[in-house]
C-alpha cells in the first residue's frame, strides 16, 4: 500500500490540496515593512496579564507598521475549554481599545483569512496532514495510554529524554498494510509527525528578543492530530494557520522557547517560511511574604488576572502604560517625553525586553494611575467613577448619584492647579478617601483622629466659637484670617516662629487649631483643602457633625 492510499483511507473526503489553500489565502497587499501579527489565546482559562502584554505588543507592532493585527481562537484543547473565556477575551480587547482588525465572534467573521476559530478549520488541517502522510512525514500511531505511560516511566527511571522517538516510536516502522488493517478494525489512533531530526545535531535560531540561540534538532514524533475528535494539536495547527494567514511576527511567552525545534522542523517539512519570533519575558513579582522574586501566579496573585484591573477601577491607559513599561525598558522614558502621544506610536523594540524576566510592580501601576486620574477634569473623573460604581458598588453608586454636585465639587478640590492632588490609585479607592462628605456614612461609632488637642471640652469650645463666625460668602483669604484671629483669642499661636521659640506660652499652634476643625468635620487629620470641604458641607451640616461628635466622643 502506498502512502497516498493510506492517506486516502484516513481522509477519504479531503480532496483539496495545499496548492488549493494557497490560492484561497493569497499574500496580503500591505506596505513594505508592515507586520502581520496575531493574538491567539487558548480559551482554557481567563485572560491574564501575560496575555495582555502579548496583545498590547501585537497591537503596537501592527499600528506602528501599518500592518494587521488579527485575533485567532486556538480552541483545539476542547476538554479544557472554560465557559465564558472567549467572551472575556473580546471584552478585554474592546475595553482596552486594542481590538483586532480581523476576528470571528458570535458567528460574524471580520477579515478575509478566516475562519479565525481553529475548530472551524478542521478540513484545512486534515488536508495538510494528508499531505504529510503522502510524503512520508506523518503516520497513524496506535500506542495506548497504558503503553505511553510505561514508556514514560521507563524513560524517567532510566534518566532518558521523555517522548516518542527512536525505538519508542513503534508505529513509524510498521508497514502501511498493517496500519490500514488497524484503522479498518476501528482501533483508536493519533497521527504523529515523522521527525527527521537528529538530537545530536544543532541548529541556530534567531529570536528577536534573545538573539541567536543554538538548539538540538527535534527528533520526537509528536502527535499532530488527536484521536478523540480528529482536531489538530496546537503545535501543528499554528504552523498551518500562521502560514496561510501570512503572519510575519509571532509574539508569545518565553515558555514556548523549548518548542522552537519542533516548530522549526514543522515549517521546514512544508517548505514554509517561518515567522519571526518574539519570546516575551516572564512576568515576575516580589513576594509580599518572603520578599523573593518569583513568577506571577494566576492561583496566588489576584493581579495576575485581567478581572482585577477593571474591578479595581484602574484607567484603561494606566494599565496599558504599566504593561508596556514592563515590556520595554525604555517605555517609561518615552512616555515622560511624549505625555500626549497615543501608546501605539511607541517604537517597540524586542531587544529592549528583559530576557531574564520583567518585574511587575503594583506600586508603579498605582503611580501611573494616580497621574492619569489627576489629569482628568472633575466631571470626567465623576462620570468614570459613576460608571465603575454602577457595575461594582451599588452603595457608592447610590450615594454619588444622589450627591452629584457635591461629589464633583469634592473631586475638584486642588485639581485645577499646576500640580494637582494625586490622591486616588483607582476608582475603587475614591470612596474610602471621600466617604466623610456623605451624611449617610456618619454614625456614633466613628473614630476621630485627633492629634495634640484631644480634650472634648476644648474641642467643643473651638468648634462652637468657630461656627459663630463662619460665613460661606468669605473668600479663602478672609476665611483663614478669621481662623487666625479666633485661634489667637483662644491662646493658639498664629505665628509659627513665635510658637517654636515659646511653645509653653500656648495651647498649640494654628495647625493644631485647624486640625480640631478638620477632625470634627471629617474624623481625619489629613484631608484635601479644609476651606473647600467647608464650602461643600455648609454651616448647617457642619453644626450637625459637631452635634454627632458631642454625643459620641
Amino acid at each position: 500500500m502506498t502512502n497516498q492510499e493510506l492517506a486516502d483511507l484516513i481522509f477519504p473526503n479531503i480532496t483539496k490540496t495545499i496548492a488549493d489553500y494557497e490560492l484561497e489565502y493569497p499574500a496580503r497587499n500591505l506596505p513594505e515593512g508592515a507586520k502581520v501579527v496575531r493574538f491567539a489565546p487558548s480559551p482554557t482559562g481567563f485572560m491574564h496579564i501575560g496575555n495582555m502584554m502579548s496583545a498590547t505588543i501585537n497591537y503596537v507592532l501592527a499600528r506602528s507598521s501599518k500592518g494587521v493585527f488579527f485575533l485567532r481562537n486556538e480552541d483545539t484543547d476542547q476538554a479544557r475549554t472554560v465557559e465564558g473565556a472567549v467572551d472575556f477575551i473580546h471584552h478585554i480587547l474592546n475595553y482596552y481599545g486594542i481590538m483586532a482588525d480581523e476576528y470571528e465572534y458570535n458567528g460574524e467573521i471580520i477579515g478575509n483569512y478566516g475562519p479565525y476559530i481553529q475548530s472551524e478549520r478542521m478540513e484545512i488541517y486534515h488536508a495538510f496532514i494528508k499531505h504529510l502522510i503522502t510524503i512520508g512525514r506523518a503516520y497513524p500511531c496506535f500506542l495506548t495510554s497504558e503503553e505511553l505511560e510505561e514508556i514514560r516511566e521507563y524513560q524517567a527511571k532510566s534518566k532518558k529524554r521523555i517522548g516518542i522517538y527512536g525505538r519508542y516510536a513503534k508505529y513509524r516502522y510498521t508497514s502501511n498494510e498493517e496500519l490500514a488493517k488497524k484503522i479498518q478494525n476501528g482501533e483508536k489512533y493519533v497521527i504523529r509527525f515523522r521527525s527527521e531530526g537528529d538530537f545530536n545535531k544543532k541548529f541556530v535560531f534567531e529570536d528577536l528578543t534573545q538573539g541567536k540561540i543554538e538548539f538540538p534538532e527535534n527528533d520526537i514524533d509528536v502527535p499532530i492530530m488527536k484521536s478523540e475528535n480528529k482536531l489538530p494539536t496546537y503545535h501543528f495547527a499554528h504552523v498551518v494557520d500562521d502560514h496561510l494567514m501570512h503572519t510575519t511576527h509571532v509574539v508569545r511567552g518565553n515558555e514556548w522557547m523549548s518548542s522552537v525545534p519542533l516548530h522549526y522542523e514543522l515549517f521546514k517539512a512544508f517548505n514554509f517560511k517561518m515567522p519571526k519570533y518574539i519570546h516575551t519575558s516572564l512576568i515576575l513579582k516580589k513576594d509580599e511574604e518572603t520578599g523573593a522574586i518569583r513568577k506571577i501566579s494566576k492561583r496566588k496573585d489576584p493581579e495576575a488576572l485581567m478581572f482585577y484591573y477593571e474591578e479595581k477601577g484602574y484607567p484603561v491607559l494606566a494599565v496599558i502604560d504599566a504593561v508596556l513599561t514592563i515590556a520595554n525598558s525604555n517605555y517609561e522614558e518615552w512616555r515622560t517625553n511624549n505625555p500626549d502621544k497615543p501608546f501605539y506610536e511607541f517604537p517597540f523594540s524586542p531587544k529592549k525586553m528583559s530576557p531574564s524576566g520583567a518585574l511587575f510592580d503594583l506600586d508603579k501601576l498605582n503611580n501611573i494611575s494616580k497621574n492619569y486620574l489627576s489629569k482628568m477634569s472633575a466631571s470626567e473623573l465623576y462620570e468614570n467613577y459613576l460608571a465603575w460604581a454602577k457595575k461594582y458598588d451599588s452603595h457608592v453608586y447610590e450615594l454619588i448619584s444622589r450627591y452629584k454636585d457635591d461629589t464633583i465639587a469634592f473631586l475638584n478640590i486642588e485639581r485645577e492647579i499646576k500640580k494637582p492632588r494625586k490622591d486616588y490609585e483607582n476608582y475603587s479607592t475614591i470612596f474610602s478617601k471621600s466617604w466623610y462628605m456623605y451624611d449617610e456614612a456618619w454614625s456614633k461609632d466613628l473614630t476621630y483622629e485627633f492629634a495634640k488637642i484631644t480634650a472634648k471640652e476644648e474641642i467643643l469650645k473651638v468648634m462652637t466659637s468657630y461656627l459663630k463666625i463662619y460665613d460661606e460668602a468669605d473668600s479663602q483669604d478672609i476665611w483663614f484670617q478669621k481662623i487666625k484671629e479666633l485661634a489667637s483669642s483662644m491662646n493658639y499661636a498664629s505665628d509659627m516662629k513665635d510658637y517654636k521659640e515659646h511653645p509653653d506660652n500656648y495651647k498649640g499652634d494654628i495647625a493644631d487649631f485647624t486640625t480640631i476643625m478638620r477632625v470634627v468635620l471629617t474624623t481625619l487629620k489629613m484631608t484635601p483643602n479644609l476651606y473647600d470641604i467647608m464650602q461643600i458641607l455648609g454651616k448647617e451640616r457642619m453644626q450637625k457633625r459637631l452635634e454627632i461628635f458631642e454625643e459620641s466622643y
